[in-house]
């Protein structure tokens, strides 16, 4: 939570982390159109809220587990639902702190997208599970 926290301040925003994302995609494809490049550069940037939300609700599951010896990693639909509750929370106050930075706006379907992330996040957890027989 402090790395998205972090990552929610100034040196943050569009305009500082385009400047990082832009150069590389000029090297690597040097006839990219300014309009193609502002649209790689907000997807990169859509791509990380997912995987950063994807993660954050992994590790909350994670402390949400209770071992027991007979099923040391039982799957319960109750620890992915808290899971999910804590990512949409933690993503509803992110956006509330990035109303507050003069760079950054605040945006409800940064909430849903960053929810959406930690369901997949979860689904791809499920599925793992489901095939490697742990649940």
């Amino acid at each position: 939570m402090a790395v998205i926290f972090s990552a929610s301040s100034d040196r943050m925003s569009f305009t500082h982390s385009s400047r990082i994302i832009a150069p590389i995609l000029r090297w690597l494809l040097p006839n990219i159109s300014d309009q193609s490049l502002h649209a790689v550069v907000f997807a990169v940037r859509k791509a990380a809220h997912v995987t950063e939300y994807a993660i954050l609700a992994l590790l909350v599951w994670r402390a949400l587990q209770k071992p027991n010896a007979g099923n040391p990693r039982p799957w319960h639909w109750s620890h992915a639902r808290s899971a999910l509750i804590v990512v949409a929370l933690y993503a509803t106050s992110d956006e509330i702190h990035q109303a507050f930075v003069p760079t950054r706006q605040a945006s409800v379907w940064d909430v849903l997208l960053d929810t959406l992330g930690g369901a997949l996040g979860l689904l791809f957890l499920w599925i793992l599970g489901r095939w490697r027989k742990h649940w």
